[in-house]
């Protein structure tokens, strides 16, 4: 059950792109989520359509969009190059490929805690002249920090399982870009690799498992401290 300095750099990089792609999510998919929870506008299902259409897709269909936006020839590559960020085949790829795949799954998370919010508080913020700011950082966010916490819980979980888009978009390349799920593919496609394979999918289990109980003990501490 050893691992090889091979294995520990894959965990430690799947580690880093899940950690990267939640950090960077949970402040987007908390504004989208109250923008969408809150506020009634024309075309608000197709907004809520467009941004939930990864979660149905299959990853490999959202990862080749992304390479024709990303890639050095499309769309946005030539401004990306000009800029110096380099999105393919690195992973900082792996990372918009696990930002794009997992959104759909935080959005949904935070908005049903921002729906569930009693309109009775919303409304007296209002009433009392509290700015829309006001409203999001003093009424929102506390009382939806609960379905934040799931929706980041389920982010990483699936950025750590994250195949399709990454492979599109980061390639498998040992050392740069290869997480533990490419990792496991490639073991399962050589001779012997069955070994190699079963440790890092034990690895994958004891992380997301490992995620699940963290955010469950905080969300136990947080609502003690509400509670006193």
């Amino acid at each position: 059950m050893l691992f090889n300095p091979a294995d520990l750099q894959v965990i430690a990089l799947s580690i880093k792109v899940a950690s990267v792609a939640t950090l960077v999510a949970v402040p987007v998919g908390f504004f989208a989520a109250a923008w969408l929870g809150l506020t009634r506008f024309p075309g608000r299902f197709l907004v809520d359509g467009l941004l939930s259409l990864p979660l149905v897709l299959p990853p490999v269909v959202v990862g080749y969009f992304l390479l024709v936006l990303l890639g050095d020839k499309g769309l946005f590559g030539p401004l990306l190059s000009t800029l110096g960020i380099k999105i393919i085949f690195n992973w900082k790829g792996a990372v918009v490929a696990s930002v794009v795949v997992g959104f759909p799954l935080l959005l949904r998370s935070i908005r049903l805690g921002i729906e569930s919010i009693d309109e009775g508080m919303l409304h007296a913020a209002r009433t009392l002249g509290a700015s829309w700011s006001d409203i999001i950082f003093s009424v929102v966010l506390p009382q939806s920090w609960r379905a934040i916490l799931v929706g980041a819980t389920l982010m990483f979980a699936r950025s750590l399982g994250e195949f399709g888009a990454t492979v599109m978009l980061a390639g498998s390349i040992p050392g740069r870009t290869q997480t533990i799920p490419l990792a496991i593919f490639d073991y399962t496609n050589q001779p012997g690799g069955d070994a190699g394979a079963l440790k890092l999918c034990l690895v994958s289990i004891a992380l997301s498992f490992a995620v699940l109980l963290i955010s469950e003990h905080l969300a136990k501490r947080a609502k003690r401290a509400v509670s006193r």
